[in-house]
Parts: C-alpha cells; structure tokens; sequence
C-alpha cells in the first residue's frame, strides 16, 4: 500500500536556544513516555514512568487499554494540557483548550497507518520524521504534494501517540509565511497491510483457543472403557468364575455380552457360552433375593416409623393436657401475666404440631385400608391376568421352537443336497460310508419332521384355548359391567325412595327441588358400603369434591345428620388416635323396618 523506504535522519544534538526546555518532555509525560531528545539521549535522568508531572493526570501505562487496539475512553471532566513543543527544525504550538476534540473516523482493526493533514506547504519529509518519530518507529511515510501524508508505525499502541498532536499549529523555523504554517489533523488511516497483519494476528489467536480448549477436552474427557479380551478357553474359565462373584458379575456379563455380539459361538464354544448363560440366569434368583430383602426392611422400617409417631403422639397429648390442666382457674390465677402468655402460646404450638402428626399417621392408615379394599378388587382379575399370561407365554415359546426346527430342517436338506452334487460330479461308486450317512441324514429328517408336526398342532391348541380364554375374559367384563350398572340403580332407587318417605314429601316433589342432594346421598352411602369401618367427615368430602368443588363440608355434615335412619356417627380410637367416624347404616334401617 505505501513504498517502505529508508530514512536518514541526522542524529546530532540539539543545539538550538529552547524557549521553554520542558515543553517537550511535559507532552511525553502527559503520554506516558520517557521523554528524550533528537539523539535519543533523556532530556530528564530521574524520569519516573509511574508519577506524573501534571496534577489531576493519571500516568499512562502500557497496560492501559489506550494502548491496545481499543483506544482509551477520557472522561468529560478530566483536564487535558497541552503544551508547547520544540523541535530542531519546527515548533508545534497547542490548540485552543476551549475547544472541542478533532473529530476522528473510526478506528480499523489493527490500525498502525495514520492520516496527517495540514501539513505546511514547505514542510519536508524529514520535518515529518522529526516531528513523529517520538511517537515511535516509523517503517514507511508516503507524502503528497498536497500538504497531507500517511505514516505507518511498528505498533498499534504508537497510532494512539500520534493522535495526541492533532490540532497542534505547526511553524517551521521562525519564520510566519503561510506556506511555513499548518494546523495538523492526525486520524486513522485504512491500509492492506495493517489489515492482513491484524488477521494472520487472529488467526494465530484463534488457533492458540482451539488448541486450547482441544488440551482442555482431552483432559477433562472420561477415560475410555479397558478393551476386552479375545475369546479363548483360559479366559472363558475366568469368566465364568467371575460371573459367580457378585462383586466382578458387572465387568463379567460385559465381557460375554461383547464375546457374543463378536460371533464368538460356535459348534465348539457353544457349551462353554451356554454355561455362561446359565451362570448370568442364576444371578437373577439372587437379585430377586436381594430385593425382597430390602422389601422386607423396608417394611419394618415403616412400621417402627409408625410405632414412633404413635409414641410421639401420645406425648403430645400429655403435654397438652399438662398445659389445659394449668390453664383452668385453680392454678392461672398464681402466674404473672407474662407466664400466661408463654403458656398459652406453648399451647397453641403444641396443639399444631399434634394436628399434624395426627393427620399425617391418618393418612397413612388410610392408604394401608385403600391399598387392602384394592387388592381384594383386584385379586380376580390378577388371577385371570397371571392365566392369559402363562398361555400367552407357552404359546411364544412354541413358536421359537417351531422356528428353530424349521432352521434346522433346512439346514439338513441343504446338506443332503451338498452331498448329492458332490455324488454327481464324481462319477463313481457311493462309498458305504455315504450310504449310511444318507440313511441317516434321511431318518433324521423323518423325525425332524414328525416332531414339527407335532410342535404345530400342540401351537394351533394352544391357540384355540388362548381364543377361548379371551372370549372367557369379554363376557366376565360384560357381566361384571351389568352387575355394577344393576347396583348403582337399585342402590339409588332405595335411598331416593328413603329420603323421600323421610321427608314427607311425595317423591316426584323432591327429585324436582331436591335432586343435587339426592345425588350426593347416593355417592356418599356408595363411599361409606365400599369402607365397612367408616371414614371422617374431611374424606369423604375430599372424595365429594372430585365430582364438585362447590360442596361445602358443613352441607354435607348436616345433610347426613338428618338421615339417621341411613347414616350414624360413631368415636373411634384412644387418646390421641381418637376420630369421629360416619358409617352407613342403610341396610340395618331397611331390615329393622
């Protein structure tokens, strides 16, 4: 983009008269560089990079994010002084503080290319040098004849170096001609080079972040599993004794199962694999062993847990007692008003604390008798299951059997054909020996044949009795169905006459103003016939609000009050466990009447 040219400058001392011999090495101050001469010699000995030499100037260090690629954020209210600067052929004068910053472009990645314009009509490419080389190492200058040129620098941080001078007046010499003046504008130039350098810079980045984070994965991957082992007949003895230790079955069952998706087995390793087999199987009994052990101390565990809460109930109950008995006049009249107040918050907490260890040992005794009333529902329909089951099973195993002599039958026929072009191509006598293999091969096949004439039609019975079990199982439903249907109604016929007989109205009367609570009488009396031991008042309107969320419990409680002839109350339990109860009592009326 811009011809790389080699520039001489003059390194000799600066002997000329400086007006202010600090000017210069205040501006590098400002900057954050060693000030030094022409020749490159300290104007200042005792320079400090790290202090300042203006107040309120923070030092600029290369870690500074101006000196990056981003250029630095200065604040509003940050001074910014700029002073006089001499130079050997040229002095830079400092523009007015009042007004506002150059305005520059934005900056392109990787920028080390500036614009500088305003240059004065005479000035040369070695007052250029003179001026900019503090900034840093200038690698090329490309000058126009028309008063502007492009510098490109070493470093990016350099650009930000010489963006500080724009705004400067220049003046060569002492002269005050105008083609020896010029305000220098200093912005962000684009070019190729810096580009492409930026880019092979990213790349590199980009590449050193792969490697990177590939050197993190590989770290942080699992290891992969050990290989396993070619079969052989020393390493299938050891697998079979590991497969009996419960501790190496894991690592022994993965060992066999990769033999066999190898295509290990074969005519000679196949009762070695089938002894494997059968040591994998009987691993299951001692699973299923283990399991109902941690059934069994699961159960135990729950009913210590349910002994305890009943021990802890009880104590709570004392506790309460012990606080009511404190509560009555005999002896609240002798504690102070603060002791009062203690006790009847003790209460109050005790009280809440029993309700819900209560509620929570109630629901679990209603699970144990939902679970019981399940299962005696259940235990019909489970035997017919296990039945269609165990058919359903012999008629699967049927049909791999079926399956396997149809393989092994062609597989005879395939070789008595072998053994009959063999025969053909020959030419010669049958030897004895292949007569007999022939007759042999021949009866096997007869009785190969008669066993899966038999296999078949032990399948099609089978069959024909899983159909009829089938058929069995509609109609029991069917019936099962009609019984309920048949309940439901007689059910809610009686209890629908019984409510109107007890109310005194005639029946169709009732139904009409009435029928939201008839329904409910039936559901509820349906409830409490499915639980002979009763249920609370909150259970059953728990259930009631499954089909009706706008029932209220107190409806519900008065609604059976008043049908004492079909519904009672009674107190169950002691102490702590002690509940009200409601029971259906229908069938006791109707018997008695």
């Amino acid at each position: 983009v811009y011809p790389h040219r080699t520039l001489n400058v003059d390194s000799t001392a600066m002997t000329l008269p400086m007006s202010d011999p600090t000017a210069w090495a205040t501006a590098m101050n400002n900057l954050g560089m060693a000030p030094l001469g022409i020749a490159g010699q300290p104007i200042l000995p005792d320079f400090d990079p790290a202090l300042g030499m203006m107040t309120g100037i923070p030092p600029i260090t290369p870690m500074m994010p101006g000196l990056g690629i981003v250029p630095p954020p200065i604040p509003p209210d940050m001074p910014v002084v700029k002073e006089i600067i001499h130079c050997k052929s040229c002095t830079l004068f400092p523009p007015n503080p009042n007004l506002p910053p150059p305005a520059t472009r934005e900056r392109p990645p990787g920028c080390k290319t500036v614009f500088v314009g305003g240059l004065p009509e005479n000035g040369t490419e070695q007052i250029i040098v003179e001026v900019f080389e503090q900034c840093g190492e200038i690698i090329a200058i490309r000058k126009s004849k028309k008063n502007f040129c492009h510098i490109r620098f070493a470093e990016e941080y350099m650009v930000d170096k010489a963006l500080y001078l724009s705004g400067y007046r220049i003046r060569l010499g002492s002269s005050t001609d105008k083609k020896d003046t010029g305000r220098l504008h200093v912005d962000f130039a684009q070019a190729r080079d810096d580009l492409y350098e930026w880019e092979c810079k990213q790349r590199m980045l980009a590449r050193e972040e792969r490697h990177r984070r590939r050197m993190e994965e590989e770290r942080l991957r699992p290891p992969s599993p050990p290989p396993v082992v070619h079969y052989s007949d020393h390493e299938c003895s050891i697998v079979a004794e590991k497969l009996k230790d419960d501790s190496k079955f894991s690592e022994a069952v993965q060992t066999l199962l990769t033999w066999i998706e190898r295509g290990e087995v074969n005519r000679r390793s196949a009762n070695n694999f089938y002894s494997m087999i059968q040591s994998a199987n009987s691993h299951v009994r001692r699973l299923v062993n283990e399991k109902a052990a941690h059934e069994k101390d699961m159960e135990e565990a729950k009913e210590k847990f349910k002994q305890a809460l009943s021990g802890i109930l009880i104590q709570f109950e004392q506790i309460v007692a012990v606080y009511h008995s404190a509560s009555k006049q005999k002896a609240w009249d002798h504690f102070t008003k603060a002791q009062r107040k203690n006790i009847s918050v003790w209460c109050k907490q005790a009280e809440e604390i029993r309700n819900i260890h209560n509620d929570e040992l109630m629901g679990i005794r209603r699970e144990e008798e939902m679970e019981m009333s399940d299962d005696e529902i259940e235990e019909t329909t489970e035997t017919k299951e296990t039945e269609e089951s165990a058919l359903v099973s012999q008629a699967e195993a049927l049909k791999e059997e079926n399956d396997s002599l149809r393989w092994q039958l062609d597989a005879y026929r395939n070789e008595v054909e072998l053994l009959k072009q063999e025969q053909g191509k020959a030419h010669r006598e049958d030897d004895p020996n292949k007569e007999q293999q022939l007759k042999l091969l021949q009866q096997a096949l007869q009785g190969m044949q008669q066993h899966l004439l038999k296999v078949q039609e032990e399948y099609k019975k089978k069959e024909a009795e899983l159909e009829k079990l089938k058929d069995d199982k509609l109609q029991v439903e069917k019936m099962l169905e009609n019984l309920k249907e048949k309940v439901h109604a007689i059910v809610s016929s009686i209890f629908i006459a019984y409510y109107s007989l007890s109310c005194g109205t005639s029946r169709n009367t009732r139904l009409k103003y009435n029928l939201h609570a008839l329904v409910s009488v039936g559901i509820i009396s349906t409830f409490l016939h499915v639980h002979p031991f009763g249920a609370s008042i909150e259970y059953i309107c728990s259930y009631l609000h499954r089909l009706d969320n706008k029932i209220c419990t107190s409806d519900v409680e008065c609604l059976m009050g008043r049908l004492q002839h079909t519904f009672k109350q009674e107190m169950t339990g002691v102490g702590a466990s002690l509940e009200k109860r409601w029971k259906f009592c229908g069938f006791e009326g109707l018997k008695l009447t």
